[in-house]
């Protein structure tokens, strides 16, 4: 039962997070409370979401017995916080629920960290490599055929050749995946060496935690005996200074000791924002390698081979019509391809474009933009392999015409442009052309299913 509008009406709300803000004090709040959300109260259980399962963790370690006492001057029967991860604009992902209960003696593993710090801290010390992500089931095009060459070359590697590898790129394009390529590939071919990978965001963790415990040696020692370290998304320790100054202390000394470093990043290191000079600065003197946006070829190429692994066929329309429609990164492409697979097994429907459409409609939605007529002009160019510029100019043979026919119906269909308007685009023509050319290709949908069906794909590759 959801009381938001009861319980925490947004002023209730703001005075909640205003209150914590006070308790916990201001740094501690804008670093791992910020985020908190309200979801629901439920008899005598109140739920918060939080946008990643690192800060959940941090907070139930650290924060829960905080947010509960102020929770109980609201609701006053409350025996039972539960946590859940709600990504920004999500939903809650399922099971990652960390239920807190008044009986609970959380905090006690936190403070037992101390006194057995000695044998827990390499335990959490790093993340596990993930399984799926080897070169082997990397596919490389053009967008990010530098960071994966770079990438195989630091696995292979007896001398360092060069030092720090920088990948970035936008979210979803591959940079965890080339990190954990290179840790599997250095274990395999050198089992002896020590290889670290973990988020920026567990490296200010551990840092923050050696300085609650005063064992800061510890953790120095533990990050400089290592001989690969791995750190992911490091724009995430923006405006973070002490953190900042521990891992410039530590780059230094690894690279000192040659020993390897992989950082990435959404942005190059020039433009990470909230970042210190000097600390910018070591971070680009090795090589920078930029993983570009992926192109329909690329896109299409993954899509391939996601679907051979899981051992499913999907027609190779679905295929092109998902590389042309989500574009936005690989992750939400083969979110989208899972989707597709899980409702055909469920539900026990083919799998077709038109499921695609009605399956994945809320992905879609978000990735339509408003389509002009050049960017019909150019698609359709683009589909029967003719110059954009045969869509202005008179000729008039089978080959040019029927495609520039293809582009006015299309244009008369997904765009509000008048016939007038339409055929001013299409080298200065008569409204009357523009009605004749919708005419003749509505014919042909009525007398033609194959026809028919690549000018349906084609408009829905485009439709907005």
């Amino acid at each position: 039962m959801d009381n938001t509008s009861t319980i925490f009406d947004e002023s209730k709300w703001l005075s909640f997070k205003k209150n914590l803000k006070k308790n916990v004090g201001d740094s501690a709040f804008n670093n791992w409370l910020k985020h908190l959300n309200y979801v629901s109260v439920d008899e005598t259980i109140i739920t918060f979401s939080v946008p990643t399962k690192f800060l959940r963790d941090w907070i139930v370690n650290n924060y829960s017995d905080k947010i509960k006492s102020e929770a109980k001057k609201y609701v006053e029967n409350i025996d039972t916080i539960k946590f859940v991860v709600k990504p920004n604009g999500g939903r809650i992902v399922p099971g990652t629920t960390r239920t807190i209960k008044s009986t609970d003696n959380h905090w006690k593993s936190t403070m037992d960290l101390r006194s057995n710090q000695s044998s827990n801290y390499p335990n959490e010390f790093g993340a596990p490599l993930d399984p799926r992500f080897t070169f082997e089931n990397f596919v490389v095009g053009k967008p990010n055929e530098l960071a994966f060459a770079a990438s195989q070359r630091v696995s292979e590697a007896n001398k360092i050749t060069f030092n720090p590898l920088f990948l970035c790129g936008g979210v979803g394009l591959g940079k965890t995946h080339l990190m954990h390529a290179i840790g599997w590939k250095i274990k395999q071919q050198q089992p002896d060496r020590k290889v670290i990978y973990l988020s920026a965001e567990k490296f200010m963790y551990q840092f923050v935690r050696a300085l609650r415990y005063k064992d800061t040696s510890a953790f120095k020692e533990q990050f400089r005996s290592i001989d690969v370290l791995m750190i992911d998304d490091v724009q995430f320790i923006s405006g973070k200074d002490n953190t900042q100054e521990e891992f410039f202390h530590t780059f230094n000394a690894l690279i000192e000791q040659n020993k390897q470093i992989v950082i990435s990043a959404d942005k190059t290191p020039t433009d990470l924002d909230g970042v210190q000079e000097r600390l910018k600065s070591r971070l680009g003197c090795g090589l920078v390698a930029d993983i570009h946006p992926t192109t329909y070829e690329l896109r299409l190429g993954i899509l391939i081979e996601k679907a051979q692994k899981r051992g499913v066929e999907i027609p190779p329309k679905v295929l092109e019509f998902l590389s042309h429609r989500i574009i936005s990164n690989v992750r939400e492409m083969e979110g989208a391809l899972n989707r597709l697979v899980a409702h055909a097994t469920l539900v026990g429907t083919p799998i077709s474009v038109e499921t695609a459409q009605l399956v994945l409609q809320d992905l879609l939605k978000s990735s339509n933009k408003k389509i002009t007529i050049e960017e019909i002009q150019k698609k359709v160019a683009e589909h029967f392999n003719i110059r954009i510029t045969d869509m202005h100019s008179p000729r008039r043979s089978r080959s040019v015409a029927r495609p520039r026919q293809i582009a006015m119906y299309l244009a008369k269909s997904i765009t509000s442009r008048s016939l007038p308007e339409i055929g001013r685009k299409f080298g200065g023509r008569d409204h009357t052309t523009v009605m004749h050319a919708v005419k003749k290709i509505e014919e042909l949908k009525l007398s033609d299913v194959n026809f028919n069906e690549d000018l349906e794909l084609l408009k829905r590759l485009i439709d907005s």
